[in-house]
């Protein structure tokens, strides 16, 4: 954690940004959620996080809503590219490649039933 830190303040005093304030200009206003055989795997929250998630995608399962979400991420953080547009190609990807998660549906432990006792406290 402390080498981290050390490397955000060398970034910031060599280069006259701040890179809180960056990162906090690319995070989506919704996550978005992955998964593979109805299990969670990932959550995509900002655009740093979609582009590593992009950039590690199999070279061999790549194809055009691939490429159209991978120059969306990289127009929005290279440009003023709107981040909802980045955002919206990155769901779209997802989607097409059958992992868009669904948190409408509650996760497993996240809800509970009713116990056997009659005080009406839910497990």
């Amino acid at each position: 954690m402390v080498f981290a830190v050390g490397i955000v303040t060398y970034l910031e005093t060599q280069f006259s940004f701040d890179l809180g304030e960056q990162m906090s200009d690319r995070i989506f206003d919704r996550p978005i959620f992955m998964k593979d055989r109805n299990v969670l795997i990932r959550e995509i929250s900002c655009l740093e996080d979609a582009l590593e998630f992009l950039y590690e995608w199999p070279k061999n399962r790549r194809g055009p809503v691939y490429e159209t979400a991978l120059r969306a991420c990289q127009r929005a953080f290279d440009s003023n590219y709107p981040l909802t547009a980045a955002q919206d190609a990155l769901a779209s990807f997802t989607k097409s490649a059958g992992m868009m998660g669904d948190v409408t549906v509650p996760l497993a432990g996240m809800t509970g039933s009713k116990s056997n006792q009659d005080d009406g406290i839910t497990a």
